[in-house]
């Protein structure tokens, strides 16, 4: 049966699409006008800095809540926190789009905005990771989170060429646009009906927060696929400086950086619809070893690159690989929680892979201003070559997973 076959699951799935596009129509906008206001005045480097310093923003909020929400997620109605972390994305976009219809849009108001964001993301996260288990029996859990990854990833291809086509045709138009798909999410996570909720502990919340994260440093599979992504991910990331490329060493402008952003998207879409069909059934561990060296040796060539078929090509086999990454760490981590600390689990989960992310853009920013742009790609896709290889070393659990089994149900 499919997952589609559940109403909660239809309703959800739809929810986290629509604000999928929504959000990463955000990104590409605010991250293009960061750097086009940055340039007015600034070097390269120092708008590259810049560019870097929205990440920074965005972890912030992350960091100081996600553990929290974590523990909370485990307490409450995973659906409430959702809805209330779509509704503030919500007015961040509606606010931007005011201030973008009347030409006021400035560097401290996106830095702003950003910060909220990071406040949405830090509940949006754990909620909705830690809901998605409760939607579908558990056989059907590797399944669903391959449709949920092409859920995200078919919006991370429509959502950023989307925004740059619209802000070519008016500034203000991406912003209010993403304001109506935030409202079409906010209406699907409405229609989710009450899903069973684990008992809550009796540990106080510092006791019960020492206690997930107790929980991830003890299981060697759930710590080892959780860190490759952070490290990996936050030296090798190359997204952040699209920006960057579009503008000063592809010479695309805003037109060729909606393609950019999304090449890696349409990777890993098509790899995420080959995993509905042909789900991985042995050897996930070394799989997914493969997969982020593969992720560190396409930003590498991306780095090197001065064609845009190239780099669009390099672009699409990064997503692809990531996507297959993804998808191995998110099974295994799933399958290896129990529901009653699935909260706490994914908060720390989405903590490491904020850090990945938007930390990861703070460090490619900051190694943009020493190196320059595209010595600190290149120097990002030789680092995680060198994590992948240093992970499957010291942690031989993780190469040695095999297939997706609950370890209660292994024979």
């Amino acid at each position: 049966m499919s997952p589609f076959a559940i109403p909660n699951y239809r309703a959800f799935w739809a929810a986290k699409f629509a604000s999928t596009v929504a959000g990463l129509m955000l990104v590409i906008v605010i991250g293009w006008q960061v750097y086009a206001l940055a340039r007015e005045t600034m070097s390269t480097r120092d708008a590259a800095f810049l560019l870097g310093m929205i990440g920074l923003a965005q972890f912030l909020p992350l960091f100081v809540l996600t553990l929290p929400v974590g523990y909370i997620a485990d307490r409450v109605d995973r659906r409430y926190l959702a809805r209330g972390a779509v509704a503030l994305e919500l007015v961040c976009a509606s606010v931007l789009g005011v201030l973008a219809l009347n030409d006021a849009v400035t560097l401290p108001a996106l830095f702003v905005v950003a910060v909220l964001l990071g406040v949405g993301r830090a509940f949006a996260g754990p909620s909705l990771s830690a809901l998605a288990p409760n939607l579908v029996p558990r056989d059907m859990l590797p399944t669903a989170i391959a449709w949920n990854s092409i859920g995200w990833q078919a919006g991370a291809v429509i959502g950023p060429p989307l925004g740059a086509f619209l802000f070519a045709a008016a500034p203000a138009a991406p912003y209010l646009t993403a304001a109506v798909l935030f409202a079409v999410a906010l209406t699907g996570l409405f229609l989710i009906t009450p899903v069973p909720r684990p008992v809550p502990s009796d540990l106080s919340p510092l006791q019960s927060t020492i206690e997930g994260l107790s929980y991830v440093r003890r299981n060697r599979i759930v710590l080892g696929a959780i860190t490759l992504d952070l490290f990996a991910v936050l030296l090798g990331g190359a997204t952040a400086m699209l920006p960057v490329f579009a503008r000063d060493v592809l010479h695309v402008g805003v037109e060729g950086l909606g393609p950019l952003r999304a090449a890696p998207a349409a990777g890993a879409a098509l790899t995420a619809l080959w995993l509905t069909r042909r789900p991985l059934q042995r050897h996930v561990g070394n799989t997914m070893f493969a997969c982020v060296g593969l992720f560190g040796l396409a930003t590498i060539v991306f780095g090197f690159s001065r064609n845009l078929m190239l780099s669009l090509g390099c672009l699409a086999v990064l997503g692809a690989a990531d996507m297959i990454s993804v998808y191995v760490r998110s099974s295994l981590i799933q399958l290896h929680t129990p529901d009653s600390m699935r909260g706490r689990v994914s908060a720390v989960s989405m903590l490491f892979i904020s850090a990945s992310n938007e930390l990861g853009e703070f460090e490619s920013g900051l190694t943009a201003a020493w190196f320059g742009p595209v010595n600190a790609v290149i120097y990002g896709g030789i680092a995680a070559v060198l994590v992948t290889i240093t992970w499957a070393l010291l942690f031989p659990e993780l190469r040695k997973a095999d297939r997706f089994v609950a370890p209660e149900n292994r024979v």
